[in-house]
């Protein structure tokens, strides 16, 4: 039974550890004060590693996100390149016969350069789409904060 600030009619202090482990610290408890700064620290040290390894999968997942985008944008750029050089050439043979050669080369660019917009459109899209706040890392950084800060008082 515990009272209204958390500590039991005994002078025993009620808290719980980062593993969720149910921990009372005061009269009853037998560490020192060494030993509880050691479980502290290593509570700590646990936390760390667990937030650098949710920030570590949160990274990889976004720069994949961001790689799709990147890879998007590179085939935009050689449809932009074949725009230039082959599509006018192949066409321009072909549309020859029937009108100005200058035509046939605009029609074959016009071409090429619609299939560069739409891959440089989806490219741009899948850039956005990318998150790099790592916004899990972030609230769960936030709770770890504030469970310190309960720790403190």
């Amino acid at each position: 039974m515990t009272g209204p600030t958390g500590v039991d009619p005994i002078g025993t202090t009620v808290g719980t550890t980062t593993s969720g482990a149910h921990v009372e610290t005061g009269a009853s408890d037998g560490r020192s004060l060494g030993e509880i700064v050691g479980d502290l620290s290593t509570d700590l040290t646990t936390l760390v590693k667990q937030e650098l390894t949710l920030a570590r999968t949160e990274l990889k997942e976004e720069a994949s996100k961001a790689g799709k985008g990147a890879g998007m944008l590179g085939g935009a750029g050689i449809a932009g390149l074949l725009a230039l050089i082959l599509g006018s050439f192949a066409l321009a043979y072909l549309l020859d016969n029937w009108m100005p050669v200058e035509l046939a080369f605009l029609i074959v660019t016009i071409l090429w350069a619609i299939v560069g917009a739409v891959l440089a459109a989806r490219g741009r899209k899948e850039l956005k789409n990318s998150n790099p706040q790592l916004p899990e890392t972030q609230q769960t950084l936030k709770e770890d904060a504030a469970w310190a800060r309960a720790q403190k008082n």
